[in-house]
């Protein structure tokens, strides 16, 4: 198979990423370490321990040439365009190691320099292998229904609106929708959860997860190329295109930083046999240690290993980051905003609160649960969910009333019943139920009212579900140092009480979407960075607006895909405290790797000047050791829970 042949029927070919056609070790490869190896070894024999040091030159030399082609003809052409690259430092110091008598410390040098170049290659190609790996969830054939018998096809020649079976153990071969059977599906490799879930006639199922016990029968919404993984796919390839702001600046200053190093070792020839009467054959020689310490591998990929190890594990975790700026910005930001409904809480009005003011509580659930059961109000379908859970007969109503924004009203058994809100029930002097009314609104929640023709005679308290994980959540991002700010439409007292419930630090209500962006642009002007969480389509101007724009619960959501710098696939807000621990481990890592590489190299190259250091101590210490030591520094990010 040439480099440029597709596989048959290969989802990685397609995403450009066949892992067949870029081998992670060639043959190659293999066969320039053992052959140079074998010749490096037995050319330092002949040198020093044979009495044929000409022999032992001319195998050394033929090491350096096998090992070092493809670095000595990429310096060779960078110098003759004037372009000072980290190949023209290598070639100049092992050209200058032979021509001083030192064939040893050349070839040597070209030698562990080209393990060092096949390390960082390895190390890039680990994103490329990542990426492949969330594509070995996907299949590449379908079970498919076709003139009423089953056959297996490429996933890729099953069209919108056909029907692919999934038995107890299969993978879901495309995005669809059940149209018979029921089963749990595993989300994990698509949503990080580990709990499957219940699937059914009308729910949406995803190419990629796993049919754990039943039989479904999936209408195919998507073709294969647009199926939520070949997304997830495209968006982690996309995202480790980009740089984040510390890669940006290490780019440019290797720009700089090549030809000052040229320069410095010019000087140090010249300045030291002049200055100090050193031999110029021994200065000739440290200036070529200091070209090889000063070459700033570690340093180039000391940041985009970290950031594409960072992205993978996100991803395979449920967390799609569609930038390493992104990924960059939420370990640096000292707040973030969430909006409320449908991020914070549920969104679905439950009822906490049944009292009855001489009557039994049993009694005003029946009379306000039989008056809704007509209704299709949020509250009324929260009542009736409430009567449901505690056996409650519903009761037959006439004459019913809807008087939108107020309430409901209609005759039980001969009597006229009212539910709603306090402005359908002017006050008496002494009023029972005002006392109980003001303390539960107080708590923030939603308190209607249920009355006879004559007299109130009980109420019904209601709030927002609060997710279960978010108070937690919010308490892990206080301990990272991380203030947390509510952004929501609800009035003052509904919002107060969600923030203090959860414990947020700083809550604003009675907000538009034009007043979320005011909101959010304050906070960036007072607090710098700004993370922005929320739902998707309804926060898409604050989320733009913030420095990185999190979706929550996107799966399936093609717009909240496309509109987030982040989505959170599951609709799990404890997600939100791993990409922070995440975030932070991979700049902690950025910044422990870029330090390391600068203190090393310039500790060897202090004692390359006063020539402490050989020229293959530079190439195996600050250069292929710390190109190793940063990749192996990077990969941790990968092998963790990012401190979750």
């Amino acid at each position: 198979m040439t480099e440029h042949e597709e596989c048959p029927s290969c989802s990685r070919c397609r995403a450009g990423i066949c892992e067949i056609h870029r081998p992670v070790v060639g043959r190659r490869e293999i066969a320039v370490f053992v052959v140079s190896g074998l010749l490096l070894l037995f050319g330092i024999l002949a040198g020093y321990v044979t009495p044929y040091p000409l022999a032992g030159t001319a195998l050394l030399l033929a090491a350096a040439v096998i090992s070092g082609y493809e670095v000595l003809k990429a310096g060779f052409l960078a110098l003759i365009r004037l372009r000072f690259s980290i190949a023209v430092l290598i070639s100049v110091a092992a050209a200058g190691a032979f021509l001083t008598g030192n064939p040893a410390e050349g070839a040597t040098v070209l030698y562990l320099y080209a393990i060092a170049e096949f390390l960082e290659e390895y190390a890039a190609g680990r994103a490329e292998r990542s990426i492949a790996s969330l594509l070995d969830i996907a299949p590449q054939t379908a079970r498919v229904r076709r003139d009423g018998r089953e056959m297996t096809v490429p996933v890729e020649d099953v069209g919108v609106g056909e029907t692919v079976i999934a038995r107890p153990g299969d993978t879901v071969a495309l995005d669809g929708i059940v149209t018979a059977g029921a089963s749990s599906v595993d989300q994990a490799a698509i949503t990080g959860e580990s709990v499957p879930v219940a699937k059914g006639v009308g729910d949406s199922v995803y190419a990629g997860t796993r049919n754990v016990e039943g039989y479904l029968e999936v209408r195919v919404t998507k073709p294969e190329e647009e199926s939520t993984i070949a997304r997830v796919v495209a968006l982690v390839a996309e995202a480790q295109a980009h740089t984040s702001p510390t890669e940006a600046f290490i780019e440019r200053f290797s720009r700089y930083y090549t030809p000052a190093v040229i320069l410095l070792a010019a000087l140090l020839v010249v300045i030291p046999p002049l200055a100090f009467g050193i031999p110029f054959l021994e200065a000739f020689y440290r200036a070529l240690i200091l070209l090889v310490i000063a070459c700033p591998c570690a340093l180039a990929i000391s940041t985009p290993v970290s950031m594409v190890s960072g992205i993978t594990t996100a991803a395979h975790n449920g967390v799609l980051i569609k930038g390493r700026d992104s990924l960059e910005a939420v370990g640096l930001a000292r707040v973030i905003v969430f909006d409320k409904t449908g991020t914070l809480t549920t969104g679905r009005l439950e009822v906490d609160d049944v009292v009855g003011f001489g009557v039994p509580a049993a009694e005003v659930l029946a009379v306000a649960a039989s008056l809704e059961s007509r209704s299709g109000h949020p509250i009324a379908e929260a009542v009736r969910r409430r009567a449901e859970e505690e056996g409650t007969t519903l009761r037959d109503v006439e004459k019913f009333v809807s008087a939108a924004g107020k309430g409901v009203q209609g005759r039980i058994g001969g009597a006229t019943y009212i539910l709603g809100n306090a402005a359908l029930f002017p006050e008496s002097p002494g009023s029972a139920w005002r006392a109980a009314y003001d303390r539960l609104g107080g708590e923030g929640k939603t308190v209607v009212l249920a009355s006879t023709a004559s007299e109130v005679i009980g109420l019904i308290a209601l709030s927002d579900v609060v997710k279960k994980d978010a108070r937690k959540t919010v308490a892990a991002l206080r301990a990272r140092g991380i203030r947390t700010v509510m952004l929501t439409g609800d009035n003052e007292r509904v919002g107060e009480a969600v923030a203090r419930r959860i414990g947020i630090d700083e809550c604003h209500a009675g907000l538009l979407p034009e007043d979320k962006v005011a909101m959010v642009e304050r906070l960036m002007d007072r607090y710098g960075l700004v993370v922005m969480v929320g739902d998707g389509v309804n926060d898409a101007p604050a989320l733009a607006r913030a420095n990185v724009g999190v979706a929550m619960g996107a799966i399936g959501s093609d717009v909240a895909i496309e509109a987030a710098d982040i989505v959170v696939m599951e609709d799990d807000i404890s997600r939100i405290a791993y990409l922070v621990a995440l975030s932070e481990k991979t700049v902690s890592v950025v910044r422990q790797n870029v330090a390391t590489a600068l203190v090393v190299k310039l500790g060897i190259a202090g004692l390359a000047v006063v020539g402490l250091v050989t020229l293959w101590m530079a190439v195996a210490f600050g250069d292929m050791g710390l190109s190793l030591a940063v990749i192996a520094n990077a990969l941790r990010i990968g092998r963790s829970d990012a401190g979750t």
